[in-house]
């Protein structure tokens, strides 16, 4: 009988696409896959490295399922994903109840390594980073009506408080052919909305066609037929193109929606983080999205309490979201992150005061998208349903304003018609709870 294997990934939508291309190379090898990596013979943990809390996380989920280990009820356990990779030299003292530490270029080499731990062996790998596969199979773990379609991976960009580049090396994009021959095998799989994602999506192709390629890109996926919602995710903001902005404004399937990560509104702490830009570009940037799409939805991430912000910066990026008022946003307080240019910067501040800068600004965007919210009331969405809520006893599904697993949800009920999920279903706004839309299904 062929030894279970069970998968948790952790981070972000990215690592779940490393995660979905092991899971398939597992399968091919033999084995069985099971959802429950604690119900499992093998379990694999794709860890997180980016930042302290998601390092913590992953570290939790490595000693639970030690312990399974110890009582018996697990026979190895597998440790890959950016924890690894970052930490290659010290994550076998730190962490001996694992069995296999494999760094992101060995992901092709699983089978293999699983293989040998059973047979007794402790397996530490840690190829070049460059041969990492971005193209292959992949065993979906997300629900069947909606997919991640990642175009790159790693990053050039050197941010001075991120440590991607350290851990997932220089930005490379895949070849388009590769990437539509997936989008359309997602797509004949049942998958309705592509999210594309990358470390800078923006910067698809320019390493490999020497000119920005995303526009071509989505208007290539937008052909795909039964490919209903096209979103774009980590978009730079300094490479927002005017083709760009056309092709999102013009073509139907590309959802009105740009994740534009922006970090800080302040010019001295944009130019600290290694950034571009300041105040005044930002906002023209906004006001010109907004002025071509105006039914846009924009969402961003904010970092609180970098090196050397003072008050004043700070009482700026305050007031950058009130003025902005974007529809999604989540602020974080800095977190030092060893190894890079930030972690050495003079002037850190206060883990407490990081805290609370990052409390005032997520209050204030929670009072900004109550306002949004009302603003809905009254009006028809279009709602991708995502499954039936038995706590809350109704429906619920996103709209083109909200993208999986980090935005809210429309929960809704039904007068007759039962819908199932993946079907887009049209949604008349009742009311709306915290930041989630409440509604009626049409019949």
């Amino acid at each position: 009988m062929s030894n279970t294997v069970g998968f948790v990934s952790l981070g972000c939508a990215k690592n779940r696409v490393d995660c979905e291309m092991m899971m398939s190379k597992v399968r091919e090898g033999g084995f069985k896959l099971i959802e429950d990596a604690a119900m499992a013979d093998v379990a694999v943990i794709n860890t997180c490295g980016f930042i302290e809390s998601a390092k913590q996380e992953s570290i939790n989920e490595i000693l639970e399922l030690s312990k399974l280990k110890e009582e018996g009820k697990i026979k190895k356990i597998v440790v890959t994903g950016c924890l690894a990779q970052r930490y290659n030299a010290q994550i076998k003292q730190l962490i001996p109840e694992a069995d296999v530490v494999l760094g992101l270029g060995a992901n092709g080499d699983i089978c293999d390594a699983i293989n040998k731990a059973l047979f007794g062996e402790d397996i530490e790998s840690f190829p070049d980073i460059l041969n990492m596969p971005l193209d292959g199979k992949r065993v979906q773990s997300t629900q069947p009506h909606y997919a991640y379609l990642r175009v790159a991976d790693g990053c050039d960009n050197c941010c001075t408080y991120c440590a991607i580049p350290l851990i997932r090396g220089k930005f490379r994009s895949r070849k388009m052919e590769n990437i539509l021959e997936e989008a359309q095998r997602l797509v004949n799989n049942g998958v309705k909305e592509l999210n594309v994602i990358a470390q800078d999506t923006t910067r698809y192709g320019e390493d490999i066609y020497s000119e920005l390629m995303l526009p071509t890109l989505l208007k290539e996926l937008c052909k795909i037929e039964g490919l209903e919602w096209v979103r774009v995710l980590y978009c730079y903001p300094d490479r927002i193109t005017d083709e760009l902005i056309k092709v999102i404004k013009e073509e139907d399937k590309i959802v009105k929606y740009i994740d534009l990560p922006l970090q800080h509104c302040n010019g001295e702490v944009l130019k600290n983080m290694n950034r571009h830009g300041d105040k005044e570009s930002l906002t023209a940037l906004i006001n010109k999205l907004r002025t071509e799409i105006p039914d846009i939805t924009l969402r961003t991430t904010l970092i609180a309490g970098f090196p050397g912000e003072t008050e004043e910066q700070f009482t700026e990026l305050s007031q950058f979201v009130s003025d902005m008022k974007f529809e999604r946003l989540g602020c974080f307080a800095y977190s030092l992150e060893e190894d890079t240019k930030a972690a050495v910067m003079e002037c850190q501040v206060d883990e407490d005061v990081k805290q609370e800068r990052a409390r005032i600004i997520n209050e204030q965007q929670a009072i900004i998208m109550s306002d949004n919210c009302e603003r809905y009331i009254g009006k028809t969405l279009d709602v991708l349903v995502d499954g039936y809520d038995r706590y809350a006893e109704c429906y619920f599904g996103r709209s083109v304003l909200d993208a999986p697993e980090v935005d809210p949800c429309v929960f809704f009920t039904i007068s007759d018609r039962k819908p199932k999920a993946g079907d887009i279903v049209k949604v008349n706004i009742t009311d709306y709870l915290d930041c989630d839309l409440v509604g009626e299904m049409e019949a």
